[in-house]
């Protein structure tokens, strides 16, 4: 049989990785990162370590035991558990810190990769085994949208895909072609929340890829916690990268945003 690691951080997006794996005929084996794994893993996979998220040779050498090849990250691990104290790196960890030109996401996720590879394990996509996750492109709440907010998409976009570009962050609040807010080390939720409270009622909120997206990782994740986020401040529009982005709990999301008044878009320039 096929084995499957599956590093796994916070959110839902691991468990249904881990299902899909299954459908194809892996046997998962999961390292959990402690302090943000979700907690019930343990059930939606075959069998499971749970490793301090700044261990990375504790990652490395679970995986290892376990027979793995090929493994897939999924799930967000903020990065400001680096600042924190929430991450206890162990010697492995720090010297691949110390040979990154900077801490941007890019390069302390490809100096990941790189590290797995010199122990014989190849990082996959994510969207491998999320295919069917992906948004779909097009309007997919009920209530269209106004000439305004389509003229905000356009503007938020360019935005997003620059900041995205410099490995700043991958969404940007918008109002009116003013920028709000953009995202950096504290993630969508609280950029929502900071750029909403200034645009007042009738935000918008862009998330898009980055321009060269490295597939393994860090691939746009938008999930119930974001449209909380937009409805705690009268958000109005949501759009999602088309074919480039992860949707979870579709049907649920389009049917809490419709209740809220927020239009879900699919967007692809």
């Amino acid at each position: 049989m096929k084995i499957l690691g599956l590093i796994a951080g916070m959110g839902e997006l691991p468990k249904l990785v881990a299902a899909d794996a299954k459908t194809r005929g892996y046997r998962v084996v999961a390292v959990a990162l402690e302090p943000v794994a979700d907690k019930d893993l343990g059930s939606y996979v075959d069998e499971i370590k749970w490793v301090n998220v700044g261990k990375l040779g504790a990652i490395i050498d679970s995986l290892k035991k376990s027979k793995v090849k090929e493994a897939v990250m999924a799930g967000k691990v903020p990065k400001s558990l680096l600042y924190k104290s929430k991450i206890i790196p162990d010697l492995r960890a720090v010297k691949l810190l110390f040979t990154l030109k900077d801490k941007s996401d890019d390069s302390i996720l490809l100096g990941i990769a790189k590290e797995l590879e010199k122990d014989g394990i190849t990082l996959l996509n994510t969207t491998d085994f999320s295919s069917g996750l992906m948004t779909p492109e097009g309007l997919l709440t009920e209530e269209s949208l106004s000439e305004n907010e389509w003229k905000d998409i356009a503007f938020g976009w360019k935005i997003a895909k620059e900041i995205g570009r410099l490995d700043i962050g991958q969404t940007v609040i918008v109002k009116d072609q003013a920028v709000m807010a953009i995202e950096a080390i504290e993630g969508t939720d609280e950029a929502i929340l900071r750029g909403g409270k200034l645009a007042g009622k009738g935000a918008v909120v862009v998330k898009v890829s980055k321009p060269k997206q490295d597939m393994r990782f860090d691939v746009p994740v938008v999930g119930m916690k974001t449209l909380i986020s937009m409805i705690e401040v009268s958000a109005r529009v949501l759009a999602v990268e088309a074919g480039r982005s992860i949707l979870l709990q579709r049907e649920k999301i389009i049917k809490e945003a419709e209740e809220a008044g927020i239009s879900l878009v699919g967007y692809k320039e």
